[in-house]
Protein backbone atom coordinates (compact mmCIF):
# COMPACT_ATOMS: atom_id res chain seq x y z
CA UNK A 1 0.00 0.00 0.00
CA UNK A 2 1.53 3.78 -0.74
CA UNK A 3 1.83 6.17 1.25
CA UNK A 4 -0.57 8.18 -0.68
CA UNK A 5 -3.38 5.70 -0.31
CA UNK A 6 -2.78 5.93 3.22
CA UNK A 7 -3.13 9.29 3.83
CA UNK A 8 -6.06 9.57 1.81
CA UNK A 9 -8.25 7.09 3.38
CA UNK A 10 -6.73 8.84 7.13
CA UNK A 11 -8.02 11.82 5.48
CA UNK A 12 -11.67 10.43 4.84
CA UNK A 13 -11.52 8.29 8.44
CA UNK A 14 -10.87 11.53 10.66
CA UNK A 15 -13.45 13.38 8.12
CA UNK A 16 -16.19 10.93 8.73
CA UNK A 17 -16.00 8.40 11.76
CA UNK A 18 -17.39 11.48 13.87
CA UNK A 19 -19.44 12.86 11.79
CA UNK A 20 -23.10 11.05 11.51
CA UNK A 21 -22.19 9.78 7.64
CA UNK A 22 -20.84 6.72 7.55
CA UNK A 23 -16.73 6.02 7.79
CA UNK A 24 -16.99 2.89 7.14
CA UNK A 25 -19.17 3.25 4.41
CA UNK A 26 -16.84 5.80 2.85
CA UNK A 27 -13.41 3.49 3.43
CA UNK A 28 -15.19 0.62 1.36
CA UNK A 29 -16.08 2.75 -1.31
CA UNK A 30 -12.59 4.33 -1.52
CA UNK A 31 -11.58 1.33 -3.46
CA UNK A 32 -14.71 1.10 -5.33
CA UNK A 33 -14.77 4.43 -6.89
CA UNK A 34 -10.70 4.81 -7.17
CA UNK A 35 -7.49 3.16 -9.12
CA UNK A 36 -6.76 1.98 -5.20
CA UNK A 37 -7.09 -1.63 -4.06
CA UNK A 38 -9.13 -2.55 -1.61
CA UNK A 39 -7.05 -1.62 1.84
CA UNK A 40 -8.52 -4.62 3.66
CA UNK A 41 -10.59 -4.97 6.79
CA UNK A 42 -7.17 -4.58 8.80
CA UNK A 43 -6.26 -1.55 7.55
CA UNK A 44 -9.78 0.39 8.68
CA UNK A 45 -9.56 -1.08 12.04
CA UNK A 46 -6.41 0.86 12.25
CA UNK A 47 -7.71 3.80 10.86
CA UNK A 48 -10.74 3.92 14.01
CA UNK A 49 -7.99 3.21 16.06
CA UNK A 50 -6.37 6.56 15.08
CA UNK A 51 -9.52 8.43 15.24
CA UNK A 52 -10.15 6.83 19.17
CA UNK A 53 -6.94 8.35 20.32
CA UNK A 54 -8.44 11.43 19.42
CA UNK A 55 -11.17 10.92 21.17
CA UNK A 56 -9.08 9.97 24.19
CA UNK A 57 -6.87 13.16 23.79
CA UNK A 58 -10.01 15.48 23.58
CA UNK A 59 -12.32 14.09 26.21
CA UNK A 60 -9.28 13.37 28.18
CA UNK A 61 -10.58 15.93 31.29
CA UNK A 62 -14.11 13.40 31.46
CA UNK A 63 -12.47 10.20 31.13
CA UNK A 64 -10.46 11.51 34.14
CA UNK A 65 -13.66 12.52 35.95
CA UNK A 66 -14.56 8.82 35.42
CA UNK A 67 -11.89 7.30 36.89
CA UNK A 68 -12.34 9.38 40.05
CA UNK A 69 -15.55 8.61 40.22
CA UNK A 70 -14.66 4.75 40.40
CA UNK A 71 -12.27 4.86 42.66
CA UNK A 72 -14.56 6.75 45.17
CA UNK A 73 -16.93 4.91 44.52
CA UNK A 74 -14.81 1.61 45.01
CA UNK A 75 -15.88 0.61 41.36
CA UNK A 76 -19.60 -0.55 42.65
CA UNK A 77 -22.48 1.16 40.71
CA UNK A 78 -22.89 4.83 41.75
CA UNK A 79 -25.93 7.09 39.82
CA UNK A 80 -25.49 9.19 42.44
CA UNK A 81 -21.76 10.55 41.02
CA UNK A 82 -21.75 11.69 37.73
CA UNK A 83 -18.06 9.89 36.73
CA UNK A 84 -18.87 6.46 38.27
CA UNK A 85 -22.63 6.72 36.36
CA UNK A 86 -20.92 7.57 33.31
CA UNK A 87 -18.78 4.73 33.27
CA UNK A 88 -21.65 2.05 33.94
CA UNK A 89 -23.79 3.67 31.17
CA UNK A 90 -21.06 3.19 28.78
CA UNK A 91 -20.46 -0.66 29.77
CA UNK A 92 -24.35 -1.13 29.79
CA UNK A 93 -24.34 0.94 25.94
CA UNK A 94 -21.30 -1.50 24.95
CA UNK A 95 -22.21 -5.08 25.93
CA UNK A 96 -25.00 -5.50 22.73
CA UNK A 97 -22.30 -5.00 20.24
CA UNK A 98 -19.96 -7.23 21.78
CA UNK A 99 -22.29 -10.07 21.60
CA UNK A 100 -23.92 -8.53 17.76
CA UNK A 101 -19.56 -8.32 17.19
CA UNK A 102 -19.22 -11.91 18.18
CA UNK A 103 -21.79 -12.90 15.74
CA UNK A 104 -21.27 -11.32 12.99
CA UNK A 105 -16.91 -12.27 13.44
CA UNK A 106 -18.17 -16.05 13.20
CA UNK A 107 -20.81 -15.90 10.08
CA UNK A 108 -18.57 -13.22 8.54
CA UNK A 109 -18.91 -9.81 7.34
CA UNK A 110 -17.17 -9.53 3.31
CA UNK A 111 -20.95 -9.70 2.01
CA UNK A 112 -21.65 -6.35 4.04
CA UNK A 113 -19.16 -4.58 1.60
CA UNK A 114 -21.70 -4.13 -1.03
CA UNK A 115 -22.38 -1.27 -2.33
CA UNK A 116 -26.48 -1.35 -2.59
CA UNK A 117 -26.23 -2.07 1.11
CA UNK A 118 -24.19 0.99 1.66
CA UNK A 119 -26.23 2.98 -0.93
CA UNK A 120 -29.58 2.19 1.41
CA UNK A 121 -28.20 2.42 4.51
CA UNK A 122 -26.55 5.94 3.84
CA UNK A 123 -29.84 7.22 2.78
CA UNK A 124 -32.10 5.57 5.25
CA UNK A 125 -30.47 6.48 8.36
CA UNK A 126 -29.56 9.81 6.78
CA UNK A 127 -32.99 10.17 6.38
CA UNK A 128 -34.11 9.03 10.08
CA UNK A 129 -31.78 11.33 11.31
CA UNK A 130 -33.46 14.26 9.91
CA UNK A 131 -36.69 13.05 11.09
CA UNK A 132 -36.03 12.77 14.72
CA UNK A 133 -33.43 15.61 15.06
CA UNK A 134 -35.81 17.84 13.87
CA UNK A 135 -38.84 16.70 16.12
CA UNK A 136 -37.02 15.64 19.26
CA UNK A 137 -36.29 17.51 22.75
CA UNK A 138 -33.08 18.58 23.55
CA UNK A 139 -33.32 18.98 26.94
CA UNK A 140 -31.30 16.04 28.83
CA UNK A 141 -27.64 15.54 29.53
CA UNK A 142 -25.63 12.64 29.99
CA UNK A 143 -26.26 12.90 33.62
CA UNK A 144 -29.79 12.29 33.05
CA UNK A 145 -29.69 9.11 31.29
CA UNK A 146 -31.00 6.01 32.76
CA UNK A 147 -29.68 2.10 32.41
CA UNK A 148 -32.63 1.65 30.26
CA UNK A 149 -31.32 5.05 27.88
CA UNK A 150 -28.06 3.36 27.60
CA UNK A 151 -29.48 0.19 26.39
CA UNK A 152 -31.44 1.66 23.71
CA UNK A 153 -27.83 3.42 22.92
CA UNK A 154 -25.86 0.17 22.73
CA UNK A 155 -28.92 -1.80 20.65
CA UNK A 156 -28.44 1.03 18.06
CA UNK A 157 -24.87 0.51 17.92
CA UNK A 158 -25.22 -2.53 16.67
CA UNK A 159 -27.10 -2.02 13.92
CA UNK A 160 -23.52 0.37 13.13
CA UNK A 161 -21.90 -3.40 12.12
CA UNK A 162 -23.67 -2.59 9.17
CA UNK A 163 -21.15 -0.42 6.52
CA UNK A 164 -23.29 2.53 5.62
CA UNK A 165 -25.60 3.32 8.87
CA UNK A 166 -22.64 4.78 10.48
CA UNK A 167 -21.99 4.16 14.83
CA UNK A 168 -22.05 7.80 15.24
CA UNK A 169 -24.59 8.87 13.45
CA UNK A 170 -27.27 6.04 14.88
CA UNK A 171 -26.03 6.56 18.59
CA UNK A 172 -26.86 10.28 17.68
CA UNK A 173 -30.12 9.61 16.11
CA UNK A 174 -31.30 6.85 19.43
CA UNK A 175 -29.60 10.00 21.67
CA UNK A 176 -31.65 12.66 19.68
CA UNK A 177 -35.11 10.28 19.81
CA UNK A 178 -34.36 10.04 23.65
CA UNK A 179 -34.29 13.97 24.16
CA UNK A 180 -30.74 14.67 24.49
CA UNK A 181 -28.53 18.05 23.62
CA UNK A 182 -26.83 17.57 19.94
CA UNK A 183 -23.08 17.82 22.12
CA UNK A 184 -24.56 15.84 25.01
CA UNK A 185 -25.64 12.95 22.39
CA UNK A 186 -22.40 13.51 20.44
CA UNK A 187 -20.22 13.29 22.83
CA UNK A 188 -21.37 9.95 24.66
CA UNK A 189 -21.29 8.48 20.89
CA UNK A 190 -17.51 9.43 21.18
CA UNK A 191 -16.92 8.08 24.28
CA UNK A 192 -18.94 4.50 23.69
CA UNK A 193 -16.89 4.25 20.60
CA UNK A 194 -13.42 3.80 22.75
CA UNK A 195 -14.26 0.53 24.14
CA UNK A 196 -15.84 -1.08 21.04
CA UNK A 197 -13.15 0.22 18.68
CA UNK A 198 -10.18 -0.59 21.28
CA UNK A 199 -11.18 -4.24 21.04
CA UNK A 200 -11.84 -4.70 17.59
CA UNK A 201 -8.50 -2.99 17.06
CA UNK A 202 -6.54 -5.01 19.19
CA UNK A 203 -7.97 -8.28 17.97
CA UNK A 204 -7.20 -7.19 14.67
CA UNK A 205 -3.71 -6.45 16.11
CA UNK A 206 -3.00 -9.83 17.09
CA UNK A 207 -4.03 -11.13 14.20
CA UNK A 208 -1.75 -8.89 11.98
CA UNK A 209 1.20 -10.07 14.52
CA UNK A 210 0.62 -13.91 14.13
CA UNK A 211 0.47 -13.53 9.93
CA UNK A 212 4.16 -11.90 10.47
CA UNK A 213 3.45 -9.31 7.46
CA UNK A 214 6.06 -6.58 8.33
CA UNK A 215 4.67 -4.60 5.71
CA UNK A 216 1.05 -4.56 6.74
CA UNK A 217 1.95 -3.82 10.16
CA UNK A 218 4.08 -0.68 9.14
CA UNK A 219 1.07 0.59 6.95
CA UNK A 220 -1.13 -0.13 9.98
CA UNK A 221 0.93 2.17 12.18
CA UNK A 222 0.89 4.58 9.55
CA UNK A 223 -2.49 4.79 9.39
CA UNK A 224 -3.31 5.18 13.21
CA UNK A 225 -1.10 7.97 13.28
CA UNK A 226 -2.17 10.10 10.15
CA UNK A 227 -6.33 9.60 11.32
CA UNK A 228 -5.34 10.53 14.96
CA UNK A 229 -4.28 14.05 13.65
CA UNK A 230 -7.14 14.29 11.29
CA UNK A 231 -9.85 12.55 13.47
CA UNK A 232 -8.60 15.13 16.39
CA UNK A 233 -9.24 18.18 14.36
CA UNK A 234 -12.70 16.78 12.89
CA UNK A 235 -13.69 16.22 16.34
CA UNK A 236 -12.79 19.68 17.57
CA UNK A 237 -14.98 20.87 13.73
CA UNK A 238 -18.24 19.22 15.18
CA UNK A 239 -18.46 20.06 18.42
CA UNK A 240 -18.02 23.89 17.36
CA UNK A 241 -20.31 23.33 14.89
CA UNK A 242 -23.04 21.16 17.53
CA UNK A 243 -23.02 24.75 19.93
CA UNK A 244 -25.33 26.64 17.26
CA UNK A 245 -26.06 24.23 14.39
CA UNK A 246 -28.56 20.86 13.81
CA UNK A 247 -27.36 17.97 11.57
CA UNK A 248 -29.00 18.87 8.37
CA UNK A 249 -25.81 19.40 6.27
CA UNK A 250 -24.92 16.13 7.06
CA UNK A 251 -28.23 14.82 6.11
CA UNK A 252 -27.83 16.69 2.57
CA UNK A 253 -24.62 15.24 1.81
CA UNK A 254 -25.90 11.18 3.17
CA UNK A 255 -29.11 11.75 1.01
CA UNK A 256 -27.28 13.22 -2.29
CA UNK A 257 -24.46 10.48 -1.70
CA UNK A 258 -27.25 7.32 -1.26
CA UNK A 259 -29.18 8.28 -4.13
CA UNK A 260 -25.79 8.20 -6.07
CA UNK A 261 -24.82 5.16 -5.29
CA UNK A 262 -27.97 3.25 -5.42
CA UNK A 263 -28.08 4.80 -9.07
CA UNK A 264 -24.51 3.45 -9.33
CA UNK A 265 -25.47 -0.19 -7.94
CA UNK A 266 -28.55 -0.86 -9.89
CA UNK A 267 -26.44 0.45 -13.40
CA UNK A 268 -28.76 3.17 -13.97
CA UNK A 269 -25.74 5.61 -13.67
CA UNK A 270 -21.99 5.03 -13.34
CA UNK A 271 -20.76 7.67 -10.05
CA UNK A 272 -17.32 6.91 -11.02
CA UNK A 273 -17.55 9.85 -13.67
CA UNK A 274 -17.79 12.06 -10.89
CA UNK A 275 -13.60 11.27 -9.92
CA UNK A 276 -12.75 11.53 -13.55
Amino acid sequence: MTEIQIIWLALLQGITEFLPVSSSGHLILFSKLTSFADQGQAMDVALHIGSIMAVILYFLPTLWEIMQGLWKSRFLPNFKNEGCQLFYLLLIATLPVVFCGAALKYFGTDWLRNTKIIGWNILCYGILLWIIDSLSLTARKIKNLEVKDALLIGLAQCLALIPGTSRSGITITMGRFLGMERREAAKFSMLLAIPAILAAGLLAGYQLWQEGNMQQITDAISGVGYSFIFSLMAIFVLMQWLKKWSFLPFVIYRTTLGVLLLLDAYGIYDIKTLFM
